[in-house]
């Protein structure tokens, strides 16, 4: 009711929208039904009954999701493998690995090992980088070349290339032993 300066009874709104009234504020204004009361314990069994269903459920559908990846990979690697069955099952695969692996040569043919007879640091040693730009040499490789022809024309002879086919052994000295 207002007063004589026409005014209500109540206190003035706060800029926070609690009442004038203390600590009770908004839950002052609530006013609980039987029905609500029952809703709302319904409310929190279904939580507390279902919140462990819930959790479950998730845990399964992860384990699923791993448990499919993992037949993926292994599908992955079926299939690899049936593929590296059937390359060696291909001759010239065969002839390829023996060659590579234990250095197999076909008969007639002569096999060349190059050994890496430099250090570890020496090997590893890569600090000079390819570059992607073109360089131009400013030599006349006309002189270059004509330099090699004589310097290669003037060395010193080398043994001649002996053909291993064509040289016959040496006769046995037995028969001249038994003389």
């Amino acid at each position: 009711m207002p007063d004589e300066t026409g005014r209500s009874g109540r206190a003035p709104r706060r800029p926070d929208g609690s009442g004038g009234s203390g600590g009770a504020g908004w839950l002052s204004g609530i006013r609980f039904s039987g029905f609500s009361l029952i809703m709302m314990g319904v409310l929190v069994l279904a939580v507390v009954v279902l919140a462990p269903t819930i959790a479950a459920f998730a845990q399964q559908r992860q384990q699923i999701a791993e448990l499919r990846a993992a037949v993926s990979a292994q599908e992955e690697e079926v299939q690899r493998l049936r593929d590296e069955r059937e390359r060696w099952n291909d001759d010239t695969f065969i002839v390829t690995q023996a060659r590579e692996r234990l250095y197999y040569v076909m008969p007639g043919e002569v096999s060349y090992l190059v050994i890496d007879d430099r250090t570890a640091a020496a090997k590893t040693d890569t600090t000079a980088g390819v570059s992607a730009e073109v360089t131009e040499s400013k030599g006349d490789w006309m002189q270059t070349l004509l330099d090699s022809v004589l310097t290669a024309g003037l060395a010193p002879d080398a043994a001649p290339a002996v053909d291993p086919a064509s040289t016959t052994p040496p006769a046995a000295p037995a028969a001249e032993e038994n003389r």
